[in-house]
């Protein structure tokens, strides 16, 4: 299935990604089950597990959510089309994402991999980053909750949080010349609870790709449309 959003504007990073449905690394990682219906590729819209902590009992939990947040005011869902990668610098900031910041809704996406666009080749191609080590990992996100106000049905959403990465040694090939260059923050499992569970001063620490896992990149062709 090819998405008219899979390669996004210069400010989006990930826009396509597989989601985990290795629940044994989910458990022994988190100590959760996840659940297992979903697409096997998750694009804006599309629901996807993530983890998520209680900050009045830590407990630990996951759920499905869709990608790109709906902020708990928004009238209609419209909005997720925008906010499906969150800039760590500025969402503390932005009306879409600074309750969620400051209430501290912080989550991660769990992941098999996700893709890019290399220009290499003068056109869109997707490449593929996942782990070195081929291992699954959690992307740090921010969620919310939003009631449909036509349906009265209340939505779990989440938007990945990103980081310049210029000098990134795998992230910083992708996307247009001259654009900026992003990626995801992928929080390394040592790290999980630290993350989850940090205070707001805590969090702007997190937001850097130094502590991220190692990556690795790889074509895996299909042109953009």
């Amino acid at each position: 299935m090819t998405s008219p959003l899979a390669f996004g504007h210069c400010n989006f990073v990930c826009t396509n990604f597989t989601p985990t449905k290795n629940t044994q690394w989910v458990k022994d990682t988190l100590g959760v089950e996840i659940p297992l219906e979903f697409p096997s590729e998750s694009y804006p819209g599309f629901a996807s597990p993530i983890v998520v902590q209680s900050h009045q009992t830590q407990r630990v939990a996951s759920g499905l959510a869709k990608f790109g947040l709906i902020p708990a005011w928004a009238k209609d869902d419209k909005i997720a089309r925008h906010t499906y990668n969150a800039r760590s610098e500025t969402a503390s900031q932005k009306p879409s994402f600074r309750s969620a910041w400051r209430n501290r809704q912080f989550g991660l996406v769990l992941c098999d991999n996700f893709y890019e666009p290399s220009y290499e080749s003068g056109k869109a191609v997707r490449w593929k980053i996942e782990r070195a080590d081929q291992q699954p990992f959690g992307i740090a996100c921010l969620w919310d909750r939003w009631t449909d106000p036509s349906s009265g049905e209340l939505v779990v959403s989440f938007s990945m949080l990103t980081v310049n990465a210029d000098e990134h040694p795998v992230m910083n090939q992708f996307h247009k010349p001259g654009d900026e260059k992003r990626t995801p923050v992928i929080i390394s499992p040592e790290y999980h609870g630290a993350w989850l569970g940090a205070q707001l001063d805590e969090a702007k620490d997190w937001m850097s790709w130094h502590h991220m896992p190692s990556l690795k990149a790889s074509a895996s062709p299909r042109i953009a449309l």
